[in-house]
């Protein structure tokens, strides 16, 4: 076997920075438990600042310390979207440490009795995954590793990897001497048993607990155990102790507890400040959106749909108001994209517009999303030509763009109708980005295919019509029995096309219509009516703005012009 581990160790941290936005601007950041320093970033130890440190001591070093309570629902919750990350690259996933951590107790001589480097936290924060089945799959260690290493890069964690035969060796690897981005990787267990050997004894959870009687005793790694009778570690400190090291060196079987992503995807975050803005909303989700897409990858599935939902402040939900109306606890915005989605580019950008045009209610304290709407399938391959599928897509989404900036009922569309006069063969109508993609934007059971077909034998019967028609026919004056247009004639070139319509509706049309050429060298089209009496019908009242007048001092001469190619 062969197994990934991923160390975090700076997960609790990271989490809650993450919520922090501009608040942050380079000011040092900590992490307190029971009034103490638990974790610290990097800026906060330049200052001074260490683990184990009292609060007061910490803001005397570092008045400008950014700092709140470790909190380990929250850590659980950033843990749980590497889970899903992992799952997209094996069905066997475990925890590297119990979901329950939480970071360890601060003492009065912290610095003495913990590791001075707060990376070397006493927990193994992070998950392990085994992949020997799927190195072919993703072509090779080499390539999975990376592959593993970009989908976990839009988290923003600190990440140590390394790999091993065992998990609970990969693991102590990875938490010992892997560095940032760089792995310790092992594949055979000899050579492993004798890295081992070096692990401070402190990464072990039964080690962290006897951590200062060992200290005293001069043992401080896994090698120093063994030269030393296993019956009397057993009864001096946990029998759990030699079972860890044992597991780790593979000299015993390790059961593990498989993890796989909820039905749901449900999580919630608790801003630093209010968000009054957009952009606070949006900044808030950038930190769940890729929490969506983990878990969606996990399940192997594209998003169809998901809610934004913002917890406004409590002081706002009960405001007095002279209707008796009273601002809500929570207000929700529901994302749906024209075709099932797995790019957080594409979510992110349909998200801002739908809350640019979205009144907040109150400013929101905390945000939270939800999706159970997805469907199977992975992200489209990559196509190395054009295609009219990729064409289709592309133009759909820019239709979805624009109706989540402007709304719907703002971006139209020309849809054909079934009628033959040309001023009455199209008619605008709200786009919709799934017909696009060939899907069914109605709840009939015709599908989108029907549709497209009926436009394209529509189109194909209007197909020596031009794409510009005037919005009245304009009339046009005659001269030996030739149209003028500009008062110089017209050549014709191709027709007559008779059309005979309308009949039905008691608007009739009976015209032949011609191609002609300007003067200029213009192509338009033209149109006679065959019958005096339809000419008469059609006389200046019909005729666009700023049409030239008919000659006043015959009869009309029946030609309108109709349209241009361009």
């Amino acid at each position: 076997m062969l197994w990934i581990a991923l160390h975090l160790p700076a997960l609790a941290l990271e989490s809650w920075a993450a919520t922090l936005g501009d608040a942050r601007a380079g000011r040092p950041l900590a992490l307190l438990q029971d009034h103490a320093v638990a974790l610290l970033d990097a800026a906060a130890a330049a200052r001074g600042l260490k683990p184990g440190m009292k609060r007061a001591t910490a803001l005397a070093l570092a008045p400008e310390l950014l700092w709140a309570q470790a909190d380990p629902h929250r850590d659980v919750q950033a843990l749980r979207t590497v889970v899903h990350t992992a799952l997209a690259f094996s069905p066997a996933v475990a925890w590297a440490t119990p979901p329950d951590w939480r970071p360890l107790p601060a003492h009065g001589g912290g610095a003495q009795e913990m590791p001075a480097d707060p990376a070397t936290s006493p927990a193994l924060v992070g998950v392990r995954l085994e992949v020997q089945s799927c190195l072919r799959y993703f072509g090779g260690l080499r390539r999975l590793l990376q592959r593993l290493h970009d989908a976990l890069a839009p988290l923003g964690h600190q990440l140590r990897i390394a790999s091993a035969p065992t998990a609970l060796g990969a693991a102590l690897l990875a938490a010992w001497r892997s560095d940032l981005g760089v792995g310790t990787h092992s594949h055979d267990l000899a050579a492993l048993q004798t890295l081992l050997d070096a692990v401070p004894l402190h990464l072990l959870g039964p080690g962290q607990q006897h951590w200062q009687a060992l200290q005293g005793m001069g043992l401080a790694t896994l090698g120093d155990l063994r030269g030393l009778p296993r019956s009397g570690l057993a009864r001096r400190f946990s029998p759990a102790l030699l079972a860890d090291i044992d597991r780790a060196r593979g000299q015993a079987p390790e059961a593990q507890r498989w993890l796989s992503p909820a039905p749901r995807f449900d999580s919630r975050i608790e801003l630093f400040s209010r968000a009054d803005s957009h952009a606070q909303i949006l900044a808030g989700a950038d930190i769940l959106l890729p929490r969506l897409l983990a878990w969606a990858r996990a399940r192997q599935a594209r998003v169809v749909a998901f809610d934004l939902v913002m917890h406004h402040e409590p002081r706002h939900r009960h405001r007095d108001s002279h209707d008796g109306d009273n601002s809500p606890d929570h207000s929700s915005l529901r994302i749906a994209p024209a075709q099932p989605a797995a790019e957080l580019a594409h979510l992110r950008s349909l998200l801002a517009e739908r809350l640019g045009r979205l009144p907040l209610a109150a400013p929101a304290l905390e945000l939270s999303l939800h999706c159970d709407a997805i469907q199977a399938g992975g992200a489209a391959n990559a196509e190395l030509f054009i295609s009219q599928a990729s064409q289709r897509e592309g133009l759909a989404r820019l239709v979805e763009r624009l109706q989540a900036r402007l709304g719907r009922e703002q971006v139209l569309r020309l849809s054909a109708v079934a009628d033959h006069r040309p001023e009455r063969a199209t008619h605008w109508q709200a786009a919709d980005a799934a017909a696009l993609l060939g899907r069914s934007g109605g709840g009939g059971g015709g599908g989108g295919g029907g549709d497209a077909g009926n436009q394209s034998g529509q189109a194909q019967a209007l197909a020596s019509q031009p794409l510009w028609l005037l919005p009245q026919p304009q009339a046009l004056h005659e001269r030996d029995q030739r149209p003028l247009l500009d008062g110089r004639p017209l050549q014709l070139l191709a027709g007559p096309e008779r059309l005979e319509s309308g009949w039905w509706d008691g608007e009739p049309a009976l015209r032949d219509y011609f191609i002609a050429q300007a003067a200029s060298g213009a192509l338009v089209w033209v149109y006679r009516h065959r019958l005096p009496g339809a000419a008469q019908a059609s006389q200046t009242p019909a005729a666009a703005p700023g049409a030239a007048d008919p000659d006043p001092s015959g009869p009309h001469s029946g030609w309108f012009l109709q349209g241009l190619f361009a």
